[in-house]
């Protein structure tokens, strides 16, 4: 009987401590999993992060691609809603040249450029048949984008535009957009300009109404109700915007085919397209005027075209010191960043007076 006692309590105590052991195990193994599956968490995580947003926001690295112009556009409309970035972005200028071919007041730009690397980038729309040939040393050298053919006063004058701003929309650092063509110059060295525009409550888009054959007689009728004779609006074709508003232009299908279709020959389409749409969508963000001066006074559909000899210091003073403008609701001398049209023969005047007149 005392053995037959002694077997039960024998193989309680082993049973209890198996289910000790078992417990202790399993606790031991539960904290293990945990501690590995939280170091694989604390290490893969930010990697997996860093891949997705660094694939975001890496500059492209070429120009070409071969995206058609509704791939591109689409591309291009992506627009983040949330204003503060999770990373460090130090703003750009995009600087968009629509040219025919060359551009022959390269080396002035050259030297406004020089410096400030990282603050802006440039984009060059010319015609498909062009073959640049600017050295590696040249802020210029492969910034062609994919280009088509463009006509005067046509709407392919627009697409070439909304080309690039959507090209220039996929570098994420870009935050403002400024158009200007082959005969351009700067006048205010490179500071300047970008704290003139980075500064601005407003974009840059000349918009007003005109009575006459060059403003209202314009306007179709067919083009209600998307636009009303009201709605009209002329301006200037060369502008500078902000990267919310690049976005609507690049994106807009509603007004696109009406201009396309309705304002036809002596319509001119780029005289109107974008300061109407813009002033139906966002009127309150339009400083309506231009920073590109131009000389209208000679009459005729262009603006004057200023020759070698025309090139002085008399000459620019007397720019400076007519201009008259609002400049964030403040009233300002300095109204004008740029200006047009300017022939090649100026080029080697321009160089020697930039220094002194243009500070650069």
């Amino acid at each position: 009987m005392n053995s037959s006692r002694h077997f039960p309590i024998k193989a309680i105590q082993i049973f209890m401590l198996f289910l000790v052991l078992g417990f202790g195990f399993s606790i031991i193994s539960m904290n293990t999993y945990r501690t590995f599956v939280k170091k694989c968490a604390i290490v893969e995580a930010p990697s997996t992060y860093q891949l997705s947003i660094e694939s975001w926001i890496r500059t492209p690295s070429s120009l070409r691609h071969a995206m058609n112009d509704t791939e591109l556009f689409w591309r291009a409309s992506f627009y983040p809603r949330i204003k503060e970035y999770p990373f460090k972005r130090v703003p750009k200028i995009a600087f968009m040249f629509l040219a025919a071919g060359p551009l022959p007041l390269a080396p002035l730009w050259q030297k406004f450029f020089d410096g400030h690397e990282g603050l802006y980038s440039i984009y060059i729309h010319s015609s498909p048949s062009y073959v640049a040939s600017f050295p590696p040393t040249s802020v210029f050298y492969n910034r062609h984008i994919p280009s088509q053919v463009v006509e005067w006063g046509e709407m392919s004058m627009c697409d070439a535009e909304r080309r690039l701003l959507a090209n220039a929309l996929l570098d994420i650092s870009n935050e403002w957009f400024v158009l200007v063509s082959e005969s351009c110059i700067p006048l205010r060295n490179f500071t300047i300009v970008y704290l003139y525009i980075s500064r601005s409550k407003y974009s840059f888009m000349g918009s007003f109404d005109e009575d006459g054959p060059n403003g209202r007689f314009r306007y179709n009728e067919k083009m209600k109700p998307e636009v009303t004779l009201p709605q009209w609006r002329k301006g200037a074709q060369w502008f500078e915007v902000d990267r919310a508003l690049a976005v609507l232009i690049v994106e807009d299908i509603k007004y696109y085919p009406k201009f396309k279709n309705f304002c036809k020959p002596y319509c001119y389409v780029d005289e109107h397209y974008f300061p109407t749409m813009l002033t139906i969508k966002v009127p309150h963000l339009l400083a309506n005027r231009t920073l590109t001066r131009a000389d209208w006074s000679r009459g005729g559909p262009h603006p004057a075209t200023y020759e070698r000899s025309d090139i002085t210091e008399e000459f620019f003073k007397k720019i400076f010191e007519s201009e008259t403008c609002l400049y964030n609701n403040q009233p300002s001398t300095v109204c004008f960043l740029f200006a047009r049209k300017f022939a090649p023969s100026s080029l080697d005047p321009l160089l020697e007076l930039s220094s002194k007149v243009f500070r650069f």
